[in-house]
């Protein structure tokens, strides 16, 4: 009898959660909408893609794509600054609804989280001081390249064959440590290098071509089928009204949403 009761119990257990698993698949889109707001995770430290301008505020590419498939969803988007290193782990556990800020798309990332369809696509690129000696990436073998913490730069230093790759928290700290003479090259997203160089702020040049291609995707948590549809079907939309198109016209002046 006890043994009986004990198998009960821990049916009802595993039909319980079964349920509340099959509920949260099945509500994620739901979830947001009944909260009014859907919470979009980014590092705040990616110009021109997600940052923080002289007047404190969070601006860049991202942050109007993610503004405007909030409101065509229906919600306000509330925007999440938080350490790159960790922002998986952080959306795994709920803290947020999704990862809106420049994340590549690759085989390590679709184990533990589900993707967008892409809504631009770039490039792996090394840049190094404007007046460095440096004639092509082959040439930062031995050398020390800076990268930031969990991106997927990390192997593309181990495949240039440096001495070191360290790690910064985002984009701003890489390239000031270049620019100080510091490092002597760092490896980023193309078209954060492109910007980097326009912009004059650091002393800095694109070494080569892109070392690989990336396509770029808004993450969510596995399960969150309902709500990764209707973004992607927002993206769609953004997209062929030439929304998607206007806005890296707007922040990265070429159009980076089109192969």
């Amino acid at each position: 009898m006890i043994r009986t009761r004990l198998f009960l119990a821990l049916a009802l257990v595993c039909s319980l959660l079964t349920a509340a698993c099959s509920e949260r698949k099945a509500d994620s889109l739901e979830r947001v909408k009944k909260a009014g707001e859907i919470s979009l995770a980014m590092s705040g430290g990616y110009p021109p893609f997600n940052f923080f301008n002289d007047k404190n505020e969070l601006v860049g590419f991202d942050v109007d794509v993610a503004g405007e498939g909030a409101r065509r969803l229906g919600v306000r988007l509330k925007p999440v600054t938080t350490d790159w290193s960790g922002i998986i782990e952080g959306l795994r556990s709920g803290v947020y609804d999704g990862i809106l800020g420049s994340m590549a798309v690759t085989p390590e990332r679709l184990k533990v989280v589900d993707f967008s369809e892409p809504y631009y696509y770039s490039g792996a690129q090394l840049l190094v001081r404007a007046d460095s000696p440096l004639p092509t990436p082959e040439a930062l073998k031995g050398k020390v390249v800076g990268v930031a913490t969990g991106t997927t730069f990390e192997s593309d230093a181990r495949k240039l064959g440096v001495a070191e790759t360290r790690l910064y928290r985002d984009d701003t700290q890489t390239l000031m440590e270049l620019d100080n003479g510091v490092i002597d090259g760092v490896i980023t997203d193309r078209v954060v290098g492109v910007n980097a160089v326009n912009r004059e702020r650091f002393h800095v040049r694109l070494l080569g071509s892109p070392l690989r291609a990336e396509d770029i995707a808004v993450a969510f948590r596995k399960g969150d089928d309902s709500l990764r549809e209707a973004v992607n079907g927002v993206l769609r939309e953004m997209r062929a009204d030439g929304t998607l198109s206007a806005l890296s016209h707007k922040w990265l002046k070429a159009d980076v949403t089109v192969r």
